[in-house]
């Protein structure tokens, strides 16, 4: 079997720092790998990969002012599918564009929607939506006006995260800098119960950092300690007390929620799209709805069993349950003829 992953190329594959999609893709990739298939990853030229790698862009263009993102974006789609006859399946990771190309070529696509921008984007998915396959990364993140083949936990190579027994006092946030993350929200629960609040993430929304984030760090109880890497994410997550996760929208999956439980670390999260399908609350961390909800279950972390999150995330959101999953879908797809359910 003959797999090629087209990754997206905003960032290096894996990302450096941030880049959510560029890191279950390069996992997923990897993961195959290590079962011994044959994996062409499409990614920029600077990534790391055991696979066989395939790129028209050296760099990404997030990490390169000079690139045109849409120039670059159609050089890097149709570099694949030019050659998409050298595979079985073409997996996808870069959202509604490649799905255009899907009727003008024979290899089967799978598309993991990793969620929806924009409902102006569902047009494309619906066209396509009995010509092609499609992954969710949570039931929750379904559209009903589409047809999926499965649903498939993103998942996390355990060994990057280190199991910490016993935490540090601070709280968390780990994440975009944005609105709809709750960074704000976070500096709130933070206050109310009187623990200091470490803020790591890329900041996508200068005006909201400038205006609700920036004028509370102090470097003493809020410290902002910018956009982390594997092993500075690895440490800051293992050390803390919990990780607060209140959004404001309903996220597809979460990647830092289940990369915190990984460690041994609670996340007490606004109870949204799919964050019951990955806490267990009270077991993992706890689901509530509002700031002061949140505040109050600060004092009940300590009734969380630090080994069970990790034992929880092991079991619903390594590489390893992922890879069993995409694996069965590819056979689904080339042996069964099973196109959706």
């Amino acid at each position: 079997m003959k797999i090629a992953i087209l990754s997206p190329i905003a960032w290096r594959t894996p990302p450096e720092k941030y880049g959510p999609w560029e890191q279950v893709a390069s996992n997923i990739a990897e993961g195959l790998i290590d079962k011994g298939i044959d994996v062409t990853l499409f990614a920029t030229g600077n990534s790391v990969t055991k696979a066989k790698l395939q790129y028209v862009s050296e760099t990404a263009y997030c990490e390169n002012p000079d690139m045109d993102p849409k120039v670059w974006e159609c050089l890097h789609i149709s570099n694949l599918m030019e050659q998409a006859d050298k595979f079985d399946i073409i997996h996808n990771h870069f959202d509604f564009l490649p799905l255009t190309y899907s009727r003008l070529i024979t290899t089967p696509m799978l598309t993991t929607i990793h969620g929806f921008s924009s409902p102006k984007i569902l047009d494309v998915y619906k066209k396509y939506n009995h010509t092609s396959f499609y992954v969710s990364i949570s039931n929750s993140d379904r559209c009903q006006e589409l047809s999926y083949i499965d649903t498939v936990y993103n998942g996390i190579d355990t060994n990057e995260f280190t199991f910490k027994e016993t935490p540090k006092d601070y709280l968390l946030f780990f994440g975009r800098i944005h609105p709809e993350k709750g960074t704000f929200e976070s500096i709130q629960i933070a206050k109310q119960s009187g623990r200091k609040l470490i803020i790591s993430g890329i900041i996508q929304h200068q005006d909201y950092f400038d205006s609700r984030v920036k004028p509370y760090i102090n470097d003493d109880d809020i410290v902002f300690v910018g956009n982390s890497g594997p092993k500075e994410r690895d440490k800051l997550m293992g050390e803390a007390y919990a990780l607060l996760h209140p959004i404001s929208f309903k996220e597809p999956f979460g990647l830092s929620v289940a990369e915190a439980m990984m460690c041994g670390t609670p996340v007490i999260a606004f109870n949204l799209g799919s964050m019951p399908e990955l806490i267990l609350s009270g077991k993992t961390g706890f689901l509530v709805n509002t700031i002061d909800e949140a505040a109050q279950a600060v004092d009940n972390v300590h009734s969380i069993n630090r080994y069970f999150c990790r034992e929880w995330a092991c079991n619903k959101f390594s590489s390893k349950e992922m890879i069993h999953g995409y694996l069965d879908v590819y056979s689904k797809i080339l042996n069964e003829g099973i196109h959706t359910k």
